[in-house]
């Protein structure tokens, strides 16, 4: 989702920074993020039917487990030449982070439609303008205020309606906190990303988040019964989030945002909450009212706003 996002871009300025044709070229480069957010968009839905058979913190520890398998099969040449305890505890700092992030959204995703999950894990783009100025006293900007203004209003239109006045469900608060932990883990990718290759903090990245995610199942949720594991639905819903929503989309969004402006390419990411809401609509059959609409519209406004206003305090 957003586990590489503050690195990739990082290498996308280090482009424009020597001088290359960052702008050039750039339509199979855009044309693989929007790839990325497309099977990123699709895996709410995915999640939300594997979670009948799996459950949240089981389901996310073996993805990430066999996500970070994958990785090192396909480039464990790379890894061997830059692992060392620097990339570990980076990898370390950004699985706990992104591990905790994913855990806490999937198990909001138990008690909420996909479109909704889909919309408000988009919220951590407004929260971390904020949070870097708790960790780095540097101010939001103007547009950063706006942007959350905007967001808490697309929120309150989603809470509105029916006999309470403010109908989130539980998992929807859910979904908000782990979108806060994506925002820390994207403050925390500011910090010990700089200067180590992106592939190997990714694939150790993984593994420290299956580790999280696996613990907190073993704690506090029951054991899988071994007959769920010869479900073929099951393997396949893995097999689309370890490779495609896991693997190749980080890959996409490691090469795509090497070569797209940082502002396209954020603007380009941010269409995730949009596949996973008409996801939703056609394939889980979540109702698209005129209300949920115009609440999704709002959120979606305030991420672009964040992301795309000039930069004035």
């Amino acid at each position: 989702m957003a586990q590489t996002m503050g690195d990739d871009a990082a290498a996308g300025n280090e482009l424009a920074r020597h001088g290359k044709p960052a702008h050039r070229r750039t339509p199979p480069y855009k044309l693989m993020l929007v790839t990325a957010a497309l099977l990123w968009g699709g895996s709410f839905v995915v999640l939300k039917d594997t979670l009948d058979v799996l459950t949240p913190a089981w389901l996310m520890g073996i993805r990430f487990v066999l996500s970070g398998c994958v990785m090192t099969l396909a480039f464990g040449r790379r890894l061997r030449q830059h692992l060392d305890r620097g990339h570990a505890w980076a990898a370390a700092a950004l699985g706990v982070s992104g591990g905790l992030g994913y855990l806490v959204q999937n198990l909001g995703l138990v008690d909420t439609t996909p479109g909704h999950n889909a919309f408000l894990t988009a919220t951590y783009c407004v929260m971390v303008p904020f949070l870097h100025w708790l960790v780095a006293r540097v101010r939001p900007t103007l547009a950063n205020v706006m942007a959350a203004v905007v967001a808490v209003a697309g929120v309150g239109v989603l809470s509105l309606g029916g006999s309470d006045p403010f109908a989130l469900r539980w998992g929807d608060w859910m979904t908000v906190f782990g979108a806060v932990w994506f925002a820390v883990q994207i403050e925390v990718m500011v910090s010990v990303a700089p200067g180590r290759d992106v592939i190997t903090l990714t694939a150790i990245e993984f593994f420290v988040m299956g580790l999280t995610c696996l613990a907190y199942a073993v704690l506090f949720e029951p054991v899988p019964a071994v007959a769920t594991f010869a479900r073929p639905e099951l393997w396949m819903a893995l097999s689309y989030l370890v490779l495609l929503s896991s693997c190749v989309c980080t890959v996409f969004q490691n090469v795509g945002q090497a070569h797209v402006p940082p502002a396209q390419a954020s603007l380009l990411l941010s269409l995730e909450s949009v596949f996973g809401v008409a996801f939703s609509v056609l394939i889980y059959g979540e109702e698209l009212t005129l209300q949920l609409a115009l609440g999704f519209a709002l959120v979606f406004g305030a991420v672009l706003l964040s992301e795309l206003a000039p930069a004035r305090t």
